[in-house]
């Protein structure tokens, strides 16, 4: 296979070499909170590639996030000597649970896994484009280029919680900053919307639903009318009011053990986003206002009503980096070299490059080619990987020097 590039960097990936890492990488079980075997297959192959294990480290994050983990925020150091800004490339390493055993093999111009789960390119592929990075800089003699430093995030796909929970001492002083995730090679991410996660607990009154049903107050009852009141006015799904964007959603909802029992307890989980921050706090006010006051009104033939435990927490806060920022011109750049026509967007979603910001690294997101992600019908297209594998390489070799000019 060739790269797809029209002005090729001096250093070139050898794309057979690169699909071969990605297929072998893929193929480490590696979900949240388990991502320890993906972390040793990396650094075994820069440690063949000639890099010192003084090099590498873990930052301990998996102390630090919710349910733990057996590994940390995988953090590598390429010093060098050279002149320019010191870069920063990233990817996260877990998969969601579909992709457990995933078995991924060549089928014509993409990669699927022929196991039935889902591929893992999300975000395999990323780590992988790195990773050839990182090794074909090592084979090229590290020390003549700028310093760079990668960093292999852990659970991703559970709240960005090893990018919350990075140790960014570790880190260092970075210049500007590349996150590999999902999507086209010329898809470049500059900033994401904020969410915030809601627990709710509405606490009804048990009775006999067959003897003295009047007796209780139906917790699955508030759930409901909280539910059809926010769906009326507006408040879920897209939400637009008053010249503010965002979305909302019910996803969970859990209670209730007998048909013959008026239920006491019904445990929903849901969400609020936006790109606007105080967007999405009106949105948690108007969900949080909407349980209160189903649960005060559901009562029982006594006058006694529900009440609501609330809970929520910010997953990830909005950004958005400025067009002209230097992380967006220097990727704008690396896709034009690649023969390919960049465009801007902001994401529905969250990323990494959320808490990035968060920790004053500026970050723009790339893509790799990934496509129907979290599916079992995910694959990886091969042409957008070898050229993600460029892109990444020039940004910490032949590209580093120039600062990211056009």
């Amino acid at each position: 296979m060739t790269s797809t590039s029209h002005h090729s960097p001096n250093v070139v990936p050898d794309s057979d070499a690169a699909l071969a890492r990605f297929l072998e990488l893929t193929a480490i079980p590696g979900a949240s909170r388990n991502e320890r075997a993906v972390a040793e297959a990396i650094v075994a192959k820069l440690v063949e590639a000639g890099l010192d294990r003084s090099a590498i480290c873990h930052d301990g994050a998996e102390t630090r996030t919710r349910g733990g983990g057996n590994c940390g925020n995988l953090i590598v150091t390429l010093p060098g000597s050279g002149h320019g800004p010191r870069t920063m490339l990233s990817a996260h390493m877990d998969t969601v649970p579909i992709c457990v055993g995933s078995e991924p093999v060549v089928d014509g111009e993409r990669v699927r896994s022929r196991s039935g789960t889902g591929l893992g390119a999300d975000n395999r592929s990323g780590c992988s484009a790195i990773l050839t990075a990182a090794i074909e800089r090592l084979g090229a003699g590290d020390e003549r280029f700028p310093p760079a430093v990668l960093t292999f995030f852990i659970q991703e796909e559970i709240g960005l919680e090893g990018a919350r929970n990075l140790d960014v001492n570790r880190i260092g002083s970075v210049d500007r900053a590349f996150n590999f995730d999902g999507g086209t090679v010329e898809k470049l991410t500059h900033g994401a919307t904020g969410g915030e996660r809601i627990d709710l607990r509405l606490r009804g009154i048990p009775a006999h639903a067959g003897v003295a049903p009047e007796e209780g107050a139906s917790a699955i009852v508030m759930a409901a009318r909280a539910i059809a009141d926010l769906d009326r006015r507006g408040w879920l799904g897209k939400v637009e009011q008053d010249g503010g964007v965002g979305t909302a959603n019910v996803g969970v909802i859990e209670g209730g053990d007998a048909t013959n029992v008026v239920t006491p307890l019904v445990h929903l989980r849901a969400e609020a986003r936006s790109h606007d921050a105080a967007m999405r706090s009106r949105i948690v006010a108007e969900i949080r206002s909407a349980f209160e006051k189903a649960a005060g009104d559901v009562t029982a033939c006594d006058g006694r009503a529900g009440s609501l435990e609330f809970d929520s927490h910010i997953d990830y806060g909005s950004f958005a980096l400025d067009p002209d920022h230097p992380s967006v011109t220097a990727a704008a750049a690396a896709v034009r070299r690649v023969g390919r026509e960049p465009f801007t967007q902001r994401a529905d979603g969250g990323l990494d490059a959320n808490w990035l910001f968060r920790h004053g690294i500026e970050a723009v997101t790339l893509g790799c080619g990934q496509r129907s992600i979290h599916t079992a019908d995910e694959t990886l297209d091969i042409d957008d990987y070898l050229d993600a594998c460029l892109i990444a390489t020039w940004l910490i070799t032949d590209g580093a020097s120039s600062g990211g000019g056009g």
